[in-house]
């Protein structure tokens, strides 16, 4: 039987960080801590990744925990070189960029397709994860706020009719999830985008795809602006 840790505990590293007791299989319970910490900065980009401090901290074997780093490869948000061993993923502002310009064009296609199909449900649903996002703004929590942001666009890419956009984006996941931790992590960024999502919303109930279009497009273009803004600043550091 694989080991699973169910306490909370910080891993003695220059950035520690606690990890949320989980019942999951011990890869998927180390993927979700590391992918949390590294999204929260509590892992800083460029940090090497210790193996043995991880492994013996996490409570798991080497080779639970490699696995665990390769799906993290996968998803770009750890780099895993020869000789050298893993570290957390640095992400450039060209990066950043380049990602941007493909979400603001299938997002707001998907935006567009979803308000013409949009079910009472589904609004409804986008209606709580925006009070869930609404809550972690005011409490200061960036994990539940990339959670409800997820919650919130999850709908409106399930319920697109695309199955071809949402999984181009699904691939650009995680690294979406790093850029917006980043975005939202500069003063009112997470105000002004509880905003814009309400007014995706908005357009979505007034079933009207090319204010929906805009309003999702706008929403990814402020957020590419501040996320380049941190990336460019940390770089010239």
């Amino acid at each position: 039987m694989p080991k699973t840790s169910t306490h909370r505990f910080a891993v003695p590293t220059p950035q520690s960080f606690t990890v949320t007791p989980v019942v999951a299989p011990v890869r998927a319970q180390v993927v979700a801590n590391l992918r949390a910490a590294i999204l929260s900065g509590q892992l800083r980009p460029g940090e090497r990744l210790v193996e043995t401090t991880l492994s013996e901290t996490l409570q798991v074997s080497r080779t639970s925990l490699r696995e665990a780093l390769r799906q993290l490869e996968a998803e770009r948000l750890v780099t895993i070189a020869p000789f050298k061993g893993p570290t957390v993923a640095v992400m450039t502002p060209e990066d950043a960029t380049h990602i941007y310009e493909v979400r603001a064009l299938l997002e707001g296609h998907a935006a567009e397709l979803f308000a013409g199909r949009a079910t009472a449900g589904q609004i409804a649903t986008m209606k709580t994860a925006l009070a869930g996002f609404k809550a972690a703004v005011a409490a200061g929590d960036a994990v539940a706020r990339i959670e409800a942001t997820d919650a919130f666009f999850d709908v409106m890419l399930k319920g697109c009719g695309n199955h071809v956009v949402a999984e181009v984006l699904e691939g650009l996941h995680a690294r979406v999830n790093f850029l917006r931790a980043r975005s939202m992590s500069t003063p009112n960024r997470a105000r002004e985008s509880l905003k814009e999502m309400q007014a995706m919303l908005a357009a979505f109930k007034a079933r009207d795809p090319v204010e929906a279009r805009l309003a999702t497009r706008l929403h990814v273009q402020r957020a590419r602006d501040v996320a380049i803004g941190v990336l460019s600043a940390a770089e010239s550091r």
